[in-house]
């Protein structure tokens, strides 16, 4: 468990600087609106797909996703942005999911 966690922590540490450093870049609606319906959503999918492809399926990649940003719509956000906890959330797990595929293929190639 001790080393499942210490090959998850890159991932967080990117989910997280996905979640807390962006959203200073957002400087008026529409810079917001594209930060969070394109830039952080692409960025947490394209972490997840990589963690599925090197390490499997697993269900802590949504439930950290859902974990790490619940702090931001209180310090960047308002309470309309709670609706982005569960797109988020979905995103990370499909985007596991479509890494677990590859993952499968990388393991019977080595």
């Amino acid at each position: 468990m001790k080393k499942k966690m210490t090959v998850f922590i890159p991932y967080a540490v990117v989910l997280g600087l996905d979640f807390y450093i962006f959203p200073c870049l957002i400087k008026d609606t529409g810079s917001a609106m594209f930060m969070l319906l394109c830039v952080i959503p692409l960025i947490a999918f394209i972490c997840s797909v990589v963690y599925g492809i090197r390490q499997g399926f697993d269900g802590v990649m949504p439930v950290a996703a859902v974990i790490l940003f619940l702090p931001t719509i209180f310090i960047y956000y308002n309470t309309t942005a709670y609706v982005y906890v569960f797109i988020y959330g979905i995103i990370t797990f499909v985007g596991n999911g479509i890494g677990r595929l590859f993952y499968k293929k990388c393991q019977s190639v080595s």
